[in-house]
C-alpha cells in the first residue's frame, strides 16, 4: 500500500488550564491533547493527527471494504 504525503492545513484550538495548555483540532473530532507548555501541546497535537489518521485507515483496511476510494479537495469560507 502506498502512501502519498501530502500537506493539509486544520484549525489548532489552544485553551489554557490552570498551567497547563488543552488542545484540540477543530475540523475533526477525538483529535485532542494537552501539554505543560504550548510548545509542548502544539508537537502533542501534531503527534495525535498523525495517529488518528493512520488508525482510520488501519480501521478502513481491516474491514476490507467494497469501497470505491478518491482524493477530493474542497476550498472552505473562512
Amino acid at each position: 500500500m502506498e502512501i502519498m504525503k501530502t500537506k493539509r492545513e486544520y484549525t489548532a484550538i489552544y485553551k489554557k488550564v490552570g498551567k497547563q495548555y488543552a488542545a484540540w483540532i477543530e475540523e475533526i473530532p477525538g483529535v485532542n491533547t494537552q501539554g505543560r507548555t504550548l510548545k509542548e501541546a502544539k508537537q502533542n497535537l501534531a503527534e495525535a493527527i498523525q495517529l488518528i489518521l493512520e488508525e482510520n485507515r488501519k480501521i478502513s483496511a481491516l474491514n476490507n471494504y467494497d469501497v470505491q476510494r478518491e482524493k477530493i479537495q474542497i476550498t472552505t469560507l473562512a
